[in-house]
């Protein structure tokens, strides 16, 4: 096995990991529905997860361990696919508020910075972000 082998198949796992948590959080208040079902379904291709494991993942996804990645902004990266997912029904509940401060939490960050990133985002998404953090959005250079 040549060492880009072993480099893919550790970043199989932990794309993999994340996706599982991800199908946990759109299974936290029910069936998944048409939009979350949807967005599954593009981050499944993003992330290369097979047919078969897509199958495997949707009918267990709690037996995959969270395998956090390197650098914060892969982190915030996983933050943001999961908060997608959540928002798909516009809307997040108080369980799956608690559910993504868990997994940031498994992503590496501390109790309290995953509390302040997790609050954050959810203003963003929600649309409740200051008037100065909305200019200072539209103003930003991409």
């Amino acid at each position: 096995m040549s060492f880009s082998d072993l480099f893919y198949s550790g970043e199989h796992r932990r794309n993999l990991a994340h996706f599982a948590a991800i199908v946990t959080l759109a299974t936290v208040d029910g069936a998944v529905n048409p939009e979350e079902e949807k967005v599954l379904q593009r981050l499944a291709t993003k992330l290369d997860i097979t047919e078969t494991e897509y199958k495997e993942v949707m009918k267990k996804p709690d037996g995959y361990p969270i395998n956090p990645p390197n650098s914060k902004e892969r982190r915030l990266e996983r933050l943001y696919d999961l908060l997608m997912i959540i928002y798909a029904d516009h809307n997040m509940d108080e369980q799956e508020a608690f559910l993504l401060k868990r997994y940031a939490i498994g992503l590496g960050f501390s109790s309290e910075d995953s509390q302040k990133i997790v609050n954050r985002s959810i203003q963003i998404m929600s649309g409740k972000i200051p008037f100065d953090d909305y200019i200072y959005l539209l103003n930003k250079k991409d």
